[in-house]
């Protein structure tokens, strides 16, 4: 079932239209990949899925009981954000928020689900850190454990892995398979690792000068793949 439905889209910032005439639908399960050259629109698109932005024109959907604020979300972080002086336990917790409503303190329930997911991004020897003292790998798996808070459904991973060496990279990237494959949790992860999306995903939405929506297998057979993948566009 589709959970996500892009009819006519397009996207934009002060009034200037940088995307247009976007179609694409994301199903439970799927790892959506979105690719595509700087400056093409998928930060855009990613914030316009979480409703931080509104398109220009066209129509955004969600179904299977998927609502925006139920939706897990990994930004790229600026400098002032790495340094950010809270303990992982605590960035973690933050996550659940959205449940809390009106309530000025987590309840038992959201304390448990953040336990678990510091356990499950093997985070529990941090427990207490500094979430500034961390490595850039460490932090952005406390800032998974933080969107899983949020979501047992869907995530929004922009870049997850800039800025981190190969090592890191593999582990991040196992990971986020793990939560796709096992928990069932659908993933929509902006790269510009080519060979990762195709990896990983199961589907690829190319967006730029020409965009294309479609499986793995269609995109390595069509034009624009070859064109990306040598940097020509």
């Amino acid at each position: 079932m589709a959970q996500l439905i892009c009819e006519n889209l397009a996207l934009g910032y002060d009034g200037r239209e940088i995307l247009s005439d976007l179609n694409f639908s994301v199903d439970a399960g799927d790892y959506l990949c979105i690719v595509g050259e700087n400056g093409s629109g998928k930060t855009t698109l990613m914030k316009t899925i979480l409703g931080l932005q509104s398109p220009i024109s066209g129509k955004l959907s969600m179904s299977d009981g998927l609502s925006q604020n139920e939706i897990g979300y990994l930004p790229q972080q600026t400098l002032v954000q790495r340094d950010f002086p809270a303990s992982v336990w605590e960035i973690v917790l933050s996550g659940c928020q959205n449940s809390c409503g009106l309530r000025p303190f987590y309840n038992k329930a959201e304390k448990q689900l953040a336990k678990e997911n510091i356990k499950k991004m093997e985070l529990e020897p941090l427990v207490n850190r500094c979430y500034r003292e961390l490595s850039g790998g460490q932090q952005q798996r406390v800032l998974l454990a933080r969107a899983l808070c949020a979501t047992h459904k869907m995530l929004l991973l922009d870049e997850p892995v800039s800025g981190l060496d190969p090592k890191v990279t593999a582990e991040m990237y196992r990971l986020i398979e793990e939560l796709n494959k096992k928990d069932g949790i659908t993933v929509i992860m902006i790269s510009h690792d080519l060979d990762a999306a195709l990896q990983y995903a199961n589907r690829i939405l190319h967006i730029g000068k020409k965009v294309f929506f479609g499986t793995k297998e269609e995109y390595l057979k069509s034009e624009i793949s070859g064109v990306f993948a040598k940097g020509d566009e």
